[in-house]
């Protein structure tokens, strides 16, 4: 191993990896929108081209009935050398409102921020400039030693942006294919450029809508008002019920299943610097809300929530009219923390809101589906390799935090592969995802590289 090589490489190779990156940029795969589908082609074709110039081997293509997969590896650091497999995805989000850019989205641009160099591009952050970091730490490697110190497999999809069907679909079958070590997913953010920061755990989630059905078409108020129980004024009731007055979440069994924070972890959670005065004023809330016998980041990593996320019925246009409609309804969403599965929250809600419904209404609660929580051993020695690694190419020890969001292919990857999914991020917090001006902290992008070189140099010393 020849530090100096490699550190004069990297130093040397930043333009053209910048460049490289821009050109990936430009290609506009957004995943949700059927005309951009030729583009998400294109994307992933970029990258199979590139992975197999920089070295990587098997480079393949796989079909879905979407977008498809890309796979690359290089397994040649031999058989006892432990392999780490690298998820990331091509696909971006659609740029609405396009006015509220203030360069356009896919014509990559530097500009110089606060903290150096950033660049604005959709994709930047989320998730191409994070892919993008490992493929160019593998061509590091490649290049200036001839091999890897771990067997590495890529597996990039073109879907994440739309809930990764087919790719959940298909793992079983692609279990042996991606069989590994560890799961190294860069898809997350870090606290600052000076601050990093592991999240070790991620919330799951359930979704679904309440319907309240009342008369068989909407009714006259003047003639219907006082014998006819609004839908409306019912779902309001029943939503009603659903917290106490502190936001502890009343439905009967929704708290049996949650695992218990150790004391090890509020420690850990405690030295994160994000308290009551950071979320006013990020949020710009008169004052916080939820359970108060958790701090802000225990309650935004590591508590179940229930939230109404929308809620219509009767007449909403301009102007009035006085009706009581036959329906109204409501967006529901949970987000999950261990032990607890997206199929008993719909159960216990379904169960809750049965039994106390009004009989002058009707309730139906569908199931929208939804993932599970994921949560890593701290003390696994990926971990403690990923720790190494930001020490060295940060230059200080990152945090460890849960996030309050949710990626579903990381919990299925766990159960799965069975192997320890580590979440090493390199983005910041203001990096503007799926929002107009999104962009990637250069310096980061960089660091980024050098960190995943240690990570694998770590992890094959075990």
């Amino acid at each position: 191993m020849n530090r100096e090589a490699i550190e004069r490489y990297l130093e040397e190779a930043k333009e053209t990896q910048l460049e490289q990156l821009k050109e990936w940029l430009r290609i506009p795969s957004i995943s949700t929108l059927p005309e951009h589908q030729e583009d998400v082609l294109r994307a992933a074709r970029w990258l199979a081209d590139h992975m197999q110039a920089i070295g990587l081997e098997h480079v393949t293509l796989i079909p879905t009935e979407g977008h498809p997969l890309i796979y690359a590896d290089w397994l040649h650091a031999g058989p006892d050398a432990p392999t780490v497999l690298v998820y990331g995805h091509y696909d971006v989000q659609p740029v609405d409102p396009l006015e509220l850019w203030e360069t356009p989205p896919f014509e990559p641009t530097v500009k110089e921020g606060p903290q150096g160099p950033d660049i604005y591009a959709r994709g930047a952050a989320d998730d191409k400039g994070q892919v993008f970091v490992h493929v160019k730490a593998v061509e590091a490697l490649l290049a200036t030693e001839g091999r890897l110190p771990v067997n590495v497999k890529f597996i990039v999809e073109g879907e994440e942006e739309v809930g990764s069907p087919n790719l959940t679909q298909m793992l079983p079958q692609l279990q042996e294919k991606l069989a590994a070590d560890v799961c190294l997913v860069s898809d997350s953010h870090i606290l600052s450029p000076t601050q990093p920061v592991i999240i070790y755990g991620l919330r799951g989630l359930w979704a679904g809508q309440l319907t309240v059905t009342g008369p068989r078409s909407d009714l006259h108020s003047g003639s219907f008002g006082g014998i006819v129980h609004n839908p409306n004024q019912a779902l309001a009731e029943l939503l009603a019920t659903l917290h106490d007055e502190q936001g502890r979440i009343t439905v009967p069994g929704f708290y049996d299943d949650v695992r218990p924070l150790t004391p090890q972890e509020r420690e850990l959670l405690a030295q994160v610097p994000y308290g009551e005065e950071e979320a006013l004023a990020e949020t710009g809330v008169p004052a916080l809300y939820g359970e108060p016998e958790f701090t802000p980041v225990e309650r935004t990593g590591a508590r179940p929530t229930l939230e109404i996320n929308g809620m219509w019925g009767g007449f909403t246009g301009q102007g009035f009219k006085t009706v009581i409609p036959s329906q109204a309804q409501a967006k529901i969403s949970c987000r999950l923390v261990p032990d607890q599965t997206p199929e008993r929250v719909y159960q216990l809600l379904r169960d809750h809101l049965e039994a106390i419904a009004p009989p002058t209404v009707r309730v139906t609660l569908e199931d929208f589906g939804g993932g599970l929580p994921a949560l890593v051993d701290l003390d696994v020695p990926q971990m403690q390799a990923a720790v190494r690694a930001y020490e060295e190419s940060f230059g200080a020890t990152p945090l460890f935090t849960r996030e309050g969001g949710s990626i579903p292919i990381v919990a299925l990857f766990q159960q799965v592969l069975g192997a320890p999914v580590i979440l090493m991020g390199f983005g910041l917090p203001d990096d503007n995802l799926h929002a107009p001006n999104e962009k990637f902290h250069l310096p980061n992008f960089y660091r980024g590289i050098r960190a995943s070189i240690v990570f694998m140099r770590k992890v094959a010393r075990g």
